[in-house]
């Protein structure tokens, strides 16, 4: 299948290339971690526990790509995707309520100049938090609009330097069954594992996310950091980060390991290619009776379609 323009696409929705071309400031060099700062009037248990609604400070909008109303913040944080701790919709919410988030460091390690194990607040302590509204589309056919605060994932690959045969970034989320319960079935081979090819990693829309609606990132959303990438299906977008590996050859990511007929390494929205046991041509916007037309790329089709140039998007899906 050749790349297309989305005709659905407002100009509206379309955000200047210049736009997400903008150098990010940083924050000033006695500034403490903006995650950290958050949490740091707390008691040592409560800081290391799960905070729900804290504040994030310091945030700035960033990119503004869906010009749609978001979807209410209980919703967002109540309808969840993260089967290590359960999976039903509403499990996660009401499972996490024990999750420690510090200490907390991500690996990065493989085909890099500048491995180790970073810790969660210094790897994003020099960036400037942004505010991106992006859709989040699931492959089950529903989806949401989201203001989600982070910081683009390309910033973390240059600092640790990608040494010239790493084609491929690994990604792998905790794997600690004593505070994920729903890790104790067998319902993927755990720990959960992801990937992007390096040049989707460097695409400007992909984030690193710490936060929602101005508020520290909820457990049951990814907490303390998750990725995003909005032109993919949920899933794609793993959740409470341990390890970042660069690789010279495509990772197996954990659904296309349990069910490659389903789910394939690219997972790009894509209405043309069903899932096998239903349609991905319309989803269900959370809060919504009605269903509405999938976009191509979910929407960012004129952004990232050149990354997929003249590959067949049925084969590669």
């Amino acid at each position: 299948m050749l790349i297309k323009r989305a005709p659905d696409v407002r100009s509206s929705e379309i955000t200047d290339e210049s736009l997400y071309l903008r150098r990010r400031e940083f924050l000033q060099a006695a500034a403490v971690p903006v995650v950290a700062a958050a949490i740091a009037g707390m008691g040592p248990e409560a800081r290391a526990a799960a905070p729900q609604d804290d504040p994030l400070p310091n945030v700035r909008k960033g990119v503004v790509t869906v010009n749609e109303p978001w979807t209410p913040y209980e919703d967002v944080t109540t309808y969840n995707n993260f089967y290590e701790f359960g999976t039903d919709k509403s499990d996660p919410a009401r499972n996490v309520r024990s999750f420690r988030l510090r200490p907390w460091t991500v690996k990065i390690d493989g085909l890099v100049n500048k491995p180790g194990d970073y810790a969660v607040d210094d790897l994003i302590k020099p960036q400037q938090l942004e505010e991106r509204v992006y859709r989040l589309r699931c492959v089950e056919a529903w989806s949401m609009v989201i203001p989600w605060v982070g910081f683009s994932l390309r910033d973390v690959i240059k600092r640790v330097e990608p040494q010239s045969g790493a084609t491929f970034i690994e990604f792998t989320t905790l794997n600690d069954p004593k505070q994920m319960p729903g890790q104790r079935v067998s319902v993927l081979k755990w720990p959960y594992v992801e990937g992007l090819r390096l040049d989707e990693a460097m695409h400007p829309l992909a984030i690193l996310s710490v936060g929602l609606y101005g508020k520290v990132l909820p457990v049951q959303n990814g907490a303390p950091i998750r990725l995003v990438v909005p032109w993919k299906y949920g899933f794609k977008s793993i959740k409470s980060i341990v390890r970042m590996r660069f690789v010279d050859r495509q990772p197996v990511s954990s659904w296309q390991a349990s069910a490659p007929q389903e789910y394939g390494f690219y997972s790009n929205v894509n209405p043309e290619v069903d899932h096998p046991r239903w349609s991905q041509a319309r989803e269900r916007r959370i809060g919504e009776f009605l269903k509405r037309k999938t976009l191509m790329f979910n929407g960012y089709a004129d952004q990232v379609g050149s990354l997929y140039a003249g590959m067949d998007l049925k084969k590669n899906y």
